[in-house]
């Protein structure tokens, strides 16, 4: 009943728009589309055309209006859905090949990731260009293994590869699809290839990110749901070489054992990218960056104070040390410290005060 009602919700919402705007619109059709099958691609267009609309009208009434509709689908079709389309446009978007490059280039550390990343760019266009002049091109996929330890920025560079890869015309859509044993293997005998097909779906065009692949047959209980999943990717790798990335990562050993216990796998991903642990230096120039991204400045001393607890770290670091994902929960805890600090002051706060990580704000030990 709740779900009718954001449905009813919604079309009225859209109906007053076209009410304003005229038929031409086509949102109602839309929304009618959605309600009646909840199309992924009537939901796309609805957002689109939402947004050009309000652009092109420049109206508090329209930007009302489109807050509500967006409203409405996320309670209608929830969060995780709308999120995952929202994601799936801004990704799909044409970018020039040039600001993708420097996106790369400006990420902290990987020079020999963004090395292979560039060289990697330079053939394909020109295995590409060759294409289009009627000459043979290389038979190689353009499927890829990440191998490296969590917070390396291995689904990063993922993204970015996907848009590259849309920029120079090798794939139709630049998406980013990122999955995990769940979304690989069914509950019930049979079910699996099913699930992996439809993954498949709505992933061609663009790029599938499969985090800890080896997961897929790690478990001997469900191994073989883990090989019909394995036989049904293999034969997706090859059938849609031409318009679909699959990107597996994980561990280093991990990830080589998956592959010497599947060669029929390994035989259709021709490039491995190495993914170091970053050094003491790029971890701090990580945490200045997630400082400057959130309107955060941390003073010389704080910063002194978080380069010895990091070194610390490095010294302990074992197979399962976090990268990024270990500055990233240093910063939570250090701002989670500056807002306990503020809070006990009173009167004014100034602009300043609110921005500034001090000393104080470092944990001892994290």
């Amino acid at each position: 009943m709740i779900s009718e009602n954001y449905k009813r919700q919604l079309i009225h919402e859209v109906k007053q728009i076209d009410a304003y705007l005229g038929p031409t619109s086509g949102l109602e059709k839309l929304v009618q589309e959605i309600a009646d099958e909840q199309h992924d691609k009537a939901v796309l267009e609805l957002i689109k055309n939402i947004g050009i609309l309000t652009k092109k009208q420049s109206l508090p009434k329209m930007e009302q209006k489109q807050e509500k509709v967006v409203e409405l689908l996320y309670k209608y079709l929830g969060a995780s859905k709308v999120d995952e389309l929202f994601q799936y446009l801004k990704e799909s978007s044409n970018v020039s090949l040039d600001e993708l490059l420097n996106q790369l280039d400006e990420l902290v550390g990987l020079e020999n990731v963004k090395q292979q990343v560039h060289d990697l760019i330079d053939y394909n266009q020109i295995q590409h260009l060759r294409e289009k002049n009627g000459l043979k091109k290389s038979n190689k996929t353009l499927h890829m293994a990440f191998l490296g330890n969590p917070g390396t920025a291995k689904t990063t560079v993922a993204r970015i590869v996907g848009r590259m890869y849309k920029a120079i015309g090798l794939l139709s859509k630049g998406h980013f699809i990122e999955a995990s044993r769940t979304d690989l293997i069914a509950e019930y005998q049979g079910q699996t290839a099913i699930k992996v097909k439809r993954l498949i779906n709505r992933a061609k065009g663009g790029v599938l990110f499969i985090d800890e692949a080896y997961s897929i047959t790690e478990n001997d209980h469900s191994d073989s749901y883990g090989r019909e999943s394995l036989t049904e990717l293999t034969k997706a790798l090859e059938d849609y070489r031409n318009d679909l990335v699959v990107i597996v990562a994980g561990y280093t050993n991990l990830m080589e054992q998956f592959f010497e216990s599947n060669p029929g796998l390994k035989s259709r991903f021709n490039t491995f990218v190495s993914f170091c642990d970053y050094s003491l230096d790029e971890l701090v120039r990580i945490f200045n960056y997630i400082c400057s991204q959130n309107d955060y400045f941390a003073e010389e001393q704080a910063i002194d104070k978080i380069r010895d607890l990091l070194q610390k770290k490095l010294n302990e670091k074992d197979e399962h040390f976090s990268n990024g994902r270990l500055v990233r929960n240093l910063f939570d805890d250090i701002t989670l410290n500056q807002s306990k600090r503020l809070s006990k002051l009173s009167g004014y706060i100034a602009k300043e005060s609110l921005m500034l990580i001090t000393k104080e704000d470092v944990p001892q030990d994290s």
